[in-house]
């Protein structure tokens, strides 16, 4: 059987692809052709600045390895098993080096430069993005190979003095979930609306109009978050 490059199986892969994804976009942004082109032209600007920066997505990458291990199986391949180590953004979802906001010390004092709250519901400046933080780090909490890849030279320098915060979005689908660790310079607060985010029910307990209400676990990490700025 004729040898298939790893290019070759992705592009074949990618036309396969093709037609659960214009459906995706036809039930994802209306009826109307006006409406469909509107909100391809999003999905399409909103992937480009977020794609390899600052997302990790369940349902994309769930997506992406059932699509490959099929197409790969229609030519004859297998996977083969390796003992790599896990895409760095896989810490997004919690590990025990205190990485993304998933550090376990207690924010307590509060430092006057957080101008964020947990529990807030945020936008991120760049996709327009409506998100709420989760939790956040005084400064820069992340593996040297993420911050050299998404900051470099004196920019980096800067992030690494920025608080950071961890967010959580929605995705295109109903149950799809974005995480963000992003500086405080890429986020502004808003008020007066509820993003609907999955999962959101493992954090707070309710909202309240303006915020969400954290769980009483999620109190004891940032007990001075409940306190409004006077």
């Amino acid at each position: 059987m004729p040898q298939m490059s790893t290019a070759t199986v992705l592009q074949i892969a990618l036309l396969l692809s093709a037609v659960p994804a214009q459906y995706l976009i036809s039930q994802w942004s209306g009826s109307s052709a006006v409406q469909r082109y509107h909100a391809t032209t999003r999905l399409l600007r909103i992937w480009k600045e977020w794609r390899g920066s600052y997302l990790n997505g369940t349902e994309w990458m769930d997506w992406a390895n059932q699509h490959m291990s099929y197409v790969m199986s229609l030519v004859g391949l297998e996977q083969e098993e390796t003992s790599a180590p896990p895409p760095v953004e896989s810490l997004l979802y919690g590990n025990d080096q205190g990485f993304f906001g998933a550090s376990t010390t207690v924010r307590s004092p509060r430092p006057p430069f957080v101008f964020l709250r947990v529990g807030e519901v945020v936008m991120e400046r760049k996709g327009h993005m409506v998100g709420v933080v989760v939790s956040w780090d005084p400064e820069l909490r992340a593996p040297a190979e993420w911050i050299k890849r998404m900051y470099s030279g004196l920019e980096g320098i800067t992030a690494e003095r920025t608080p950071h915060y961890k967010v959580l979005f929605s995705g295109p689908g109903p149950t799809s979930l974005l995480i963000a660790y992003l500086p405080q310079t890429q986020l502004e607060r808003i008020t007066g609306m509820k993003p609907d985010v999955p999962t959101l029910e493992n954090y707070f307990t309710d909202f309240d109009g303006e915020r969400f209400i954290m769980q009483p676990w999620l109190r004891e990490l940032f007990p001075e978050d409940e306190v409004s700025d006077v």
